[in-house]
């Protein structure tokens, strides 16, 4: 394989800033300090904080190819940190998504933004599971990455201001479908929308509304609130 599959790309365009918000909270809630993890238990710990994680799959530096837990041999689908995240695989083969199938996806070809390709896979694979986000967990030769599905860690909340933000850093990692990326984190929130020629109109829990506005190929140049306060009235532009 060289290059993400269609399906993959359209899917993770959907997910992307819903995860990339998940990724913030769990940031605040998860210190990262020195750290242990114990599969068997489904247990990470660090900074005091401990919480239930599943495995999704590792990313090894020297071959640059992505693992599924449920295909590595130390671990394989019986394994209790395995068998939450074999919906992903599930998935997969339902909608024809090869690298939610493929057991060792080879990633030598990516030159994107993000560190590698595994951290995208990672990204769309916690986003179909939901929960409380996931962790890259360095080892000697690569990272593996967690998924926390622990109740305590805290769902994101609904805050208009950092959208033009995180839907322009969703973009730069699964730039196919900006408008997509934008309503699955809008439908996320039960924030209703309207979409028309060239705009997405928001309308704010609370009072006040906000547009995204997309160029003839689908980018969003610009993006503006109205009557959202005067700490944050006025636009933010997000053109690339």
């Amino acid at each position: 394989m060289s290059g993400f599959s269609p399906a993959f790309q359209r899917l993770g365009a959907a997910l992307a800033a819903v995860v990339l918000q998940q990724q913030e909270t769990l940031a605040e809630f998860l210190p990262r300090e020195d750290w242990s993890a114990d599969l068997t238990a489904r247990t990470y710990s660090s900074g005091g904080v401990t919480v239930q994680v599943s495995l999704l799959g590792s990313y090894a530096a020297r071959e640059r190819t992505w693992l599924w837990g449920w295909a590595n041999p130390q671990f394989g689908d019986d394994h209790p940190a395995v068998e939450p995240t074999l919906a992903i695989r599930g998935l997969g083969a339902r909608l024809g998504i090869p690298e939610f199938t493929t057991p060792e996806v080879d990633l030598s070809w990516y030159e994107g933004p993000a560190g590698h390709g595994g951290e995208l896979i990672a990204m769309a694979a916690g986003g179909v599971l939901g929960g409380g986000g996931y962790i890259g967990a360095g080892y000697d030769g690569g990272s593996a990455y967690l998924h926390v599905d622990d109740p305590q860690a805290p769902p994101a909340a609904w805050d208009p201001v950092p959208v033009p933000r995180l839907l322009m850093n969703a973009v730069s990692l699964f730039p196919h479908e900006p408008r997509l990326t934008l309503a699955r984190l809008l439908s996320r929130h039960r924030v209703a929308y309207r979409e028309g020629d060239g705009v997405t109109e928001i309308r704010l829990p609370g009072g006040g509304t906000a547009r995204a506005h997309f160029d003839s190929l689908g980018r969003c140049n610009d993006f503006d609130f109205d009557a959202l306060g005067s700490a944050h009235g006025g636009a933010l532009g997000v053109g690339r």
